[in-house]
């Protein structure tokens, strides 16, 4: 049996990004008086969440998965991502947050993470 050379990319690229991860959690942390804005992708899907790390607690989160947006059949993912986004920073408002600290999680800032960014700036989040 030969090792499968897909396999092996996948890996290497999951672990990069999770010493990416830890590095930027060595700096990135989020109080009471700013969160952090916490963000998670998976291949059809995005997740965000503002977590104050003093307390451990969550404030908001939402997700692509949301009730919001169970007719937004068809949308692209960078949209979707920019509605989330959005759909975040009014929620994080809401709860009278108004500047975060965002985590990345290792990914690039491009794409779909940096639509969700954009979403939150538009929605009245200040990073």
């Amino acid at each position: 049996m030969g090792v499968n050379q897909e396999d092996i990319l996948a890996k290497s690229k999951e672990i990069g990004r999770k010493r990416r991860h830890v590095r930027i959690r060595r700096r990135v942390v989020g109080t009471t008086q700013r969160p952090r804005l916490s963000v998670y992708r998976s291949l059809n899907q995005i997740y965000a969440q503002v977590i104050d790390d003093t307390k451990g607690v969550t404030f908001v989160a939402a997700s692509s998965l949301d009730a919001a947006f169970k007719s937004a059949k068809g949308k692209g993912n960078i949209a979707m991502a920019k509605e989330v986004g959005s759909l975040i920073a009014k929620r994080a408002v809401e709860k009278g947050i108004k500047q975060i600290v965002f985590d990345r999680s290792g990914y690039l800032y491009h794409g779909r993470i940096k639509a969700l960014a954009d979403g939150a700036r538009e929605a009245g989040l200040e990073f």
